[in-house]
């Protein structure tokens, strides 16, 4: 699936053209993050070529939304929305008809019934998702906090860090950390186990609760370790994917592990997002 990304919109735009795959048009009023989120999860669940995704954000006025409707009137589209203003959603959906444009409000009914549920009327303020509240200051200091804590780099991140993740080389540690930052706030810093060299001995005097081990399928990581070594231009005869130092690696990290008393999340077939969740919900219990 394809991916258009505009930063800003303009009826005079060229959209593309038809063509045999189904256009999701996402439209929003903000940044359209959250329609595209939307779409895109739906989208994987189909064979690639079915669906693409073009984004439609910061809408601001009903002009500039009919507009819209009637340049991508020509081809075959779905939009798929996230308004704020009840206007807009009576404007696009008006002029939607028009066209006989099949469309999705992904944020209207939740709002209503939020709406009916609490006795009390939104606020309909396009972009408070993304106001500088003092979550979003939180987040941007975790991600902060993960680039200087990366990698065992300074071993007083161990003892400051809401979450310590430790495993060899390529068990997504760095990405992990990043992703608990960013999307849940999450100090988090990790610590590599390398042969021959002993992890910090902080590691040991913090609450377990808060290490999670990452564990992995030594065949894949071969292929993993193999595949960068080839970027990297590393020499074949380099212990980095040898089969046997990568095994003698995997033991040495599940000893450790079980010194530890830590958490362990086997990485071998999860997404970034998957691990993330996952080490989010242990530290939630």
């Amino acid at each position: 699936m394809e991916k258009h990304d505009k930063p800003a919109l303009n009826v005079e735009s060229p959209l593309p053209v038809e063509t045999r795959e189904l256009i999701v048009f996402t439209i929003s009023d903000s940044s359209g993050e959250t329609a595209e989120a939307v779409a895109r999860a739906a989208l994987v669940q189909f064979q690639p070529g079915r669906a693409s995704i073009y984004r439609l954000p910061q809408v601001r006025s009903c002009q500039q939304l009919a507009g819209l409707v009637r340049e991508v009137s020509h081809g075959n589209a779905v939009i798929a929305y996230t308004l704020v203003l009840p206007e807009y959603r009576e404007t696009l959906e008006n002029e939607a008809r028009k066209f006989n444009i099949p469309t999705v409000d992904l944020l209207g009914p939740l709002i209503s019934r939020i709406s009916s549920l609490t006795g009390t009327a939104p606020m309909s303020q396009p972009g408070r998702l993304h106001l500088l509240d003092e979550t979003y200051f939180r987040r941007i200091e975790a991600v902060d906090f993960a680039i200087r804590f990366d990698d065992g780099k300074n071993p007083d991140g161990i003892t400051q860090a809401d979450v310590v993740l430790t495993g060899v080389s390529r068990t997504s540690k760095t990405p992990n950390c990043m992703y608990l930052a960013h999307h849940y706030g999450l100090k988090a810093a990790n610590v590599p186990i390398v042969s021959g060299v002993e992890p910090p001995l902080a590691l040991f005097q913090i609450n377990p609760r808060k290490i999670v081990g990452l564990h992995i399928d030594p065949f894949l990581l071969q292929d993993i370790r193999s595949t960068r070594a080839q970027i990297l231009g590393m020499p074949s005869s380099t212990d980095y994917a040898d089969p046997d130092r990568i095994r003698q690696e995997v033991r040495q990290a599940k000893k450790l592990f079980r010194e530890l008393k830590c958490h362990v999340i086997d990485v071998s077939a999860k997404a970034i997002e998957e691990t993330s969740s996952e080490i989010y919900l242990h530290l939630r219990q």
